[in-house]
This record gives C-alpha cells, sequence and structure tokens, in this order.
C-alpha cells in the first residue's frame, strides 16, 4: 500500500471511533491494536498487528480494503508483488450500490463523502454516476456536484432528472447555510453606503437622527436639537449598486462554481442590487436570465476546456453602466490561455473608472488553490490582489467591496509585513 493510500485509509478509518463495532471500555492498548489493523488492512493479522477483526468490524475492513486494498484500478486478481490482491469494487453496478449503501452504513457522513470522491477518482467510477440507481445511493456533497456537472453532456435523459434532484439537494442546504448571513450582512453594508448627511425632509431617517444627537438633548424644553441629519434620500427607492459575478468554469474550479451559482442567486434575490453572473471557458455564456433558480445556473454550465479571461473581461467591461457602484467578482484560478496582456489593462481600466474589482482564486472550503502566481502578483500590483475565500467569508468580502473599504483578505494571502486587509 503507497504512503498517500496509507494516509488515506488512516483518515477514513479514523472515523469508525464511534462506530457500532468500536470496542468502547476495553482495553486501551486493545483499542490502539484495533484501530491500527483498520488502518493497515493486511487479513488474518498479516498486517504485524496480531489483531483479529469479527462482526461490523470485520465489515468495516472489508469495505476500507475494497476501495484502499487494490491500488489504482478496478477488478480483482494478482498485484504487482504477485501476492494476492483484494477484490476491489469492480465493474458491477449492484455490487458497487451495495458498497455505497455499506460505507453509509459504517461511517459517519464526512468519512462517507471522502470515501465517494477517492471511489470516483482512484477506481475510475464517474461512468456509473450516469445510472440512475447510483445516484440514488450517494451521499451528496458540493465535489459530487461537480463530478456530475461535469458529466452533464454525455448523461442520458433517463439520469438527468436524478442528477437534478442530487444537486437541488446540495443546493437547497447551502442556501439554508449561507442566505440569511450573506443577506444581513450585504444588507447592513448597502445601508450604511447609501447613508446621505443632507437628506430631504420626506427622507430623514429620524430613528437614527436623534440617536445621533442625543447629546444635544435640552432637557429645559424636553427635546432634541439635531446637528446633523440622517437620511436615506431617494436611493432606497433604486438600484444602488451592481455586482457582477466573473466565473472561471475550467475542471478545477469546479466547487467554486457550485458556491458562486447559490451566492449568485442569493444576490439576485436582493432589491437593492442588481447582480449578473457570467460563466467562461474560451467562451462567455450569460447566466443572468437563469439566476431565480441556482439549479438551472449550474446545469448551464460546462465544466472543463480552456480559459480565456480576456475574453469573459471584455464582455463585463461592456455590460458596466456606472462605474462608481460596481462591484466586478472574478472567480478563478488565473491560468489564462488569452492574452494576458490586454487582461491586466482591462482590470486597470475599470479600475481607473471607480470600478472595485475582486479577484478570488477560489470561493470554496478547500483552502489555497493551485493558481499563476504570476498573474496573481500583476492583479496585486494593480490594486487588485489575488486570494482565495471561503464561503463563510464572502458575505464579508462584497461587504467591504460594496463599502469601498479594504477587503478582508486571509493573513496567508497578505503581503509581506500586510495587515491581511487590502484596498
Amino acid at each position: 500500500m503507497t504512503s498517500a493510500t496509507t494516509a488515506t485509509r488512516v483518515t477514513t478509518a479514523d472515523g469508525t471511533a464511534g462506530a457500532p463495532g468500536a470496542s468502547q471500555g476495553t482495553d486501551p492498548a486493545a483499542e490502539r491494536l484495533r484501530r491500527w489493523r483498520l488502518v493497515l488492512g493486511g487479513e488474518g493479522g498479516g498486517d504485524g498487528t496480531g489483531c483479529a477483526l469479527g462482526g461490523t468490524d470485520a465489515a468495516m475492513d472489508r469495505t476500507l480494503e475494497a476501495l484502499y486494498g487494490s491500488g489504482p484500478g478496478t477488478g480483482s486478481g494478482q498485484g504487482a508483488g504477485g501476492g494476492r490482491r483484494a477484490a476491489g469494487l469492480g465493474g458491477s453496478a449492484p455490487q458497487i450500490a451495495r458498497w455505497l449503501g455499506d460505507i453509509r452504513t459504517y461511517f459517519p457522513t464526512s468519512v462517507v463523502q471522502v470515501m465517494q470522491r477517492d471511489a470516483i477518482d482512484r477506481l475510475g467510477l464517474s461512468a456509473l454516476l450516469l445510472e440512475p440507481e447510483m445516484l440514488e445511493a450517494v451521499e451528496a456533497d458540493v465535489h459530487l456536484v461537480g463530478t456530475l456537472l461535469s458529466l452533464n453532456k454525455v448523461m442520458p435523459e433517463t439520469t438527468k432528472e436524478s442528477a437534478r434532484a442530487v444537486v437541488r439537494k446540495v443546493v437547497e442546504d447551502l442556501e439554508k447555510r449561507l442566505t440569511a448571513r450573506t443577506r444581513a450582512t450585504l444588507a447592513g453594508a448597502l445601508d450604511r453606503s447609501a447613508r446621505i448627511s443632507r437628506p430631504r425632509h420626506r427622507d430623514i431617517d429620524w430613528d437614527r437622527t436623534i440617536r445621533a444627537n442625543l447629546k444635544n438633548y435640552l432637557p429645559e424644553y424636553g427635546t432634541v436639537v439635531p446637528e446633523r441629519l440622517i437620511g436615506y434620500g431617494r436611493a432606497a427607492q433604486s438600484v444602488k449598486k451592481e455586482v457582477i459575478l466573473c466565473i472561471d468554469q475550467s475542471g478545477s474550479m469546479a466547487a467554486s462554481v457550485v458556491y458562486a451559482s447559490v451566492f449568485g442567486a442569493v444576490l439576485a434575490s436582493m432589491r437593492s442590487l442588481d447582480t449578473r453572473l457570467v460563466v467562461f471557458d474560451t467562451a462567455v455564456v450569460d447566466l443572468t436570465d437563469q439566476l431565480s433558480d441556482p439549479v438551472d445556473v449550474l446545469f448551464g454550465t460546462q465544466l472543463g476546456g480552456g480559459t480565456d479571461i480576456n475574453r469573459a473581461l471584455a464582455y463585463c467591461q461592456s455590460r458596466i453602466t456606472r462605474p462608481a457602484e460596481t462591484v466586478v467578482v472574478l472567480i478563478s484560478d488565473l491560468y489564462e490561455g488569452g492574452i494576458r496582456n490586454e487582461m491586466l489593462k482591462r482590470v486597470a481600466a475599470m479600475k481607473a473608472a471607480g470600478v472595485r474589482f475582486v479577484t478570488l482564486l477560489a470561493l470554496s472550503d478547500e483552502g489555497a488553490p493551485a493558481y499563476d502566481r504570476d498573474h496573481a502578483a500583476a492583479l496585486a500590483a494593480l490594486g487588485a490582489p489575488a486570494f482565495a475565500c471561503t464561503p463563510d467569508l464572502f458575505p464579508e468580502v462584497m461587504a467591504a467591496a460594496l463599502e469601498k473599504r479594504p477587503l478582508p483578505v486571509p493573513e496567508s494571502f497578505a503581503p509581506h509585513g500586510g495587515t491581511g486587509v487590502a484596498g
């Protein structure tokens, strides 16, 4: 077993601590041997632990061995060293369906999702996701949605409804997690950015005005003399800010595409924002008309292919009508296949016109991605720092962009000696 496979098996086997087969309250030394046996694999204690498994532990071990005991590839037979090779998952759909059911029985959801991703990557099971019965057996998560979207164009009609159901479940879960906080954060930012100090009488916000002038209370008259009026003018009755989400749909950006589509739908639901969503590879597609349903947006994407950031930015630039009130968010790993210098010139031109330009190398929970560091440095030199952003941080990034204040750049992407924020 390779070190990488062992490490992955450590991750999954470690999730069995609270599983039904765990020996609760037993000798700690025996429990350590049991866990090492699940990590190392090997029948009959041949792993060196001398620990034999039975019952639920043996069943868990079989599910781990089917995935991690065979190395890359599927099927049964002899290993590279001539020894017995584990059976693997084989090519049988019913067998794989049973295996998917087993891992959901023996492991927590977080571990199930890891094992599913490993099965797709190590054993080449993507094609089996084109079968409806497989989709009904898997545990849905963002990574599975990305895989389904990459298979969208070859997916048979009999599978598409099942695939949409899987994608919708994940989207609905994300909306529950992200919508309320995003709306609250951005509403506050829009509220503050719209506030004016010389409102017309009918536009005065009396509650905030009184609170801001309490120090001017005159007890002898029982009143507050306002030195400063606070109001919202007529901006509250119209669109105040424009947001353009420009999303790289190359294969490496799958999770970012999923999250960006959900956020796009949330932003589009706010009447004080005019939101546009654009996806691109070497072509550019405007999916703004589908923002009412992020599932439609996702199935309108086509993961994979090349990347032409310059062409995408040219399209976005042509749609900007009020530069000083516009935020452009480019979500890309910056591996440009188009004209690099033209791309940078467009960013510089947009910023010079007053556009707030934000570059996210990823919008996901996966941490720092692989990205083109030269392009990231060039954008930073233009005052448009590029950084990876988690879904939980995204509302704060957008709020800062809308208010034209420094962006909350994570410390790992801050300039040397910087403070973790960027203008």
